[in-house]
């Protein structure tokens, strides 16, 4: 006959079970993972690569890109500017904002998040440094902004605005939050054409303007390499900042010049390099910025020179850039041929002749 002693016995084995296969199934439970975006450049990286690894991917975005949504991937629409409620009463493992630009509505958004978040990770910039006229590190100042409510995104804003997004984010996830700096992201996907420009002008034939000296320093980030690196930040719930930058001179405007040639051999393209000091002269000095090349003297003399010792301690590794622009040329390539008519940056062909006869008639 069974006695109290023995029932209360079962009675604490099974429940001892229950726990066991709740943490079992805890454990085997897919992790998940929302990102603020998901549609545009980063987003698409890394998400192909937070599936390929298992998470259970969720997107928050306005539905402008991929309206259907992404297969294999929960997509709740709305919009950063104050229509969050989709994220109400959910609960994510980890939180990505790649989309984080106005400081209201980062403070909004995670405020929202944080308490049922357990982790989450900015993207900010290294524009959030309020100087680039000597090399920055994770401890560098960053910009602030006069006003805390501001809006509009402009070359004078962007970096504060940045600045106050990071604080605002790592106020509301406290010992649960990392900020990644990144400087030029490029690669597949890249819709700003800044490095895709110079594969492409390469593969164009004639001569080709290459500014400033072969030595100069360019610091840059593939998609691919970048997003790879911030899943294992998340996974490892990494805190503090992070500059994810290859290191300073890592790579040289020659290295790219030279690796863009490489990609397309049969363009016969020549370069000419043509000093700074000639093109402050010929453009106007805002002009005088090719990405990822830029001046080596006065206000931007540090900018290609970032530190990013604490991201590779931390894991981040970089392809060969070689590599890097052929994967970027390829694709380009596949767009329409009414966009690959139509750079969003680099020289202008007029331009660039104009000052190529310039500098040789100095």
């Amino acid at each position: 006959m069974t006695n109290r002693r023995d029932v209360l016995r079962i009675g604490l084995g099974t429940a001892a079970l229950a726990a066991f296969h709740r943490t079992l199934a805890a454990e085997r439970a897919p992790k998940t993972l929302l990102i603020l975006g998901g549609t545009g450049f980063l987003g698409p990286h890394l998400t192909t690569a937070a599936l390929a690894q298992g998470w259970k991917v969720t997107h928050f975005n306005r539905g402008r890109r991929d309206a259907d949504g992404v297969p294999g991937v929960e997509t709740l629409h709305g919009d950063r500017g104050g229509q969050i409620d989709a994220l109400r009463g959910r609960t994510w493992d980890a939180v990505v904002d790649n989309t984080g630009y106005i400081p209201k509505y980062v403070r909004q958004s995670a405020e929202l998040l944080a308490p049922n978040a357990g982790y989450c990770l900015f993207i900010s910039s290294i524009s959030a440094y309020a100087s680039f006229a000597a090399p920055n590190d994770e401890t560098s100042p960053t910009g602030s902004l006069a006003n805390i409510e501001e809006e509009k995104i402009t070359n004078d804003t962007y970096g504060p605005m940045k600045a106050l997004c990071e604080a605002y984010t790592m106020k509301a996830f406290a010992d649960r939050a990392s900020v990644v700096r990144p400087g030029y992201i490029v690669g597949p996907l890249d819709p700003t054409d800044r490095f895709t420009y110079w594969p492409v002008r390469a593969a164009r034939g004639g001569e080709m303007l290459a500014p400033g000296t072969e030595r100069d320093p360019v610091q840059i980030i593939d998609a691919r390499d970048l997003t790879t690196w911030m899943l294992k930040l998340v996974e490892g719930r990494a805190t503090g900042y992070f500059n994810a930058v290859t290191r300073p001179r890592e790579y040289t405007i020659g290295d790219l010049v030279r690796a863009s040639l490489d990609a397309s051999p049969a363009s016969g393209t020549k370069p000419t390099w043509v000093p700074e000091e000639f093109l402050f002269k010929q453009w106007k000095p805002e002009e005088v910025d090719l990405p990822p090349w830029s001046p080596m003297s006065g206000a931007s003399a540090g900018a290609s020179l970032t530190a990013s010792e604490r991201a590779h301690a931390a894991g981040l590794t970089t392809r060969p850039l070689a590599q890097t622009v052929r994967d970027t040329l390829e694709w380009f390539r596949t767009l329409p041929a009414e966009r690959q008519a139509k750079l969003k940056a680099g020289l202008d062909p007029a331009v660039e002749a104009a000052t190529l006869e310039a500098w040789h008639k100095a």
